[in-house]
């Protein structure tokens, strides 16, 4: 079993950033051989680490820190009124919890989300394959969570348990029902179910102060950014 300090890591070429125009970007990846189990990938997460598939990897730009790790420390967590509401609005979904297998009217819902939301996005077209080796295919530890409204399929969540708390991998839902606003109902979830499971953290990704897509990860108060290797409440540039 890999550890830290066996990790062997690989940047890739410069290419052009997905989310910052006229930016370049590189990314460091964990060596693809390495065996990361669920002690491993707790500790990526705390080093600012993503999972995509059987991938694990981090910004690593030159000149550029734009992409900052962030994470929500669910006991301290207080919802909005915005929230709130979203939370009330919800109350009634039927939600079950999945094992990561592929599902036919999941990757339906998927597909009809990426074509109808994301088809300025990296992951369109969306494809079979794509959304196996996305989603599917990845950590033990990762499990579904369905979303379903007098039985019909309206979202689903793609979440991996860490030792000290939840990974959002992804969610996606059916963008007709757009007046549920699932998406964040599902990080509001989430975070019950961290402090259902006495789980400290969900983790959100990365943030980008001047990416409105990304604007929403720092609604959930309070929210810690990873700063020179160090969580903190402060948010970076004030």
């Amino acid at each position: 079993m890999s550890s830290l300090q066996t990790l062997i890591f690989y940047a890739t070429p410069e290419h052009n950033c997905s989310y910052l125009e006229a930016k370049k970007a590189t990314t460091m990846f964990v060596d693809p051989k390495a065996s990361v189990d669920k002690e491993l990938y707790s500790k990526l997460s705390v080093l600012g680490f993503r999972r995509s598939g059987n991938h694990y990897y981090r910004p690593h730009c030159n000149h550029c820190s734009a992409c900052v790790p962030v994470r929500v420390p669910v006991n301290q967590f207080k919802p909005s009124r915005s929230q709130k509401r979203i939370l009330k609005k919800n109350i009634g979904l039927e939600i079950s919890i999945t094992p990561p297998e592929f599902c036919q009217k999941h990757y339906d819902l998927y597909e009809k989300y990426i074509i109808e939301r994301h088809s300025d996005g990296d992951m369109y077209p969306p494809s079979e394959e794509q959304y196996r080796s996305f989603l599917v295919e990845g950590n033990p530890s990762t499990f579904f969570v369905e979303f379903k409204y007098k039985g019909e399929l309206i979202g689903v969540s793609v979440i991996d348990e860490l030792n000290d708390g939840l990974s959002a991998v992804y969610t996606y839902f059916d963008p007709d029902i757009s007046d549920r606003s699932l998406g964040v109902y599902s990080v509001l979830w989430q975070i019950e179910e961290c402090k259902r499971r006495s789980l400290d953290h969900i983790y959100l990704g990365y943030w980008i102060k001047s990416c409105r897509k990304m604007e929403y990860k720092t609604l959930y108060k309070p929210v810690e950014f990873l700063i020179s290797n160090k969580w903190t409440l402060q948010e970076p540039n004030k």
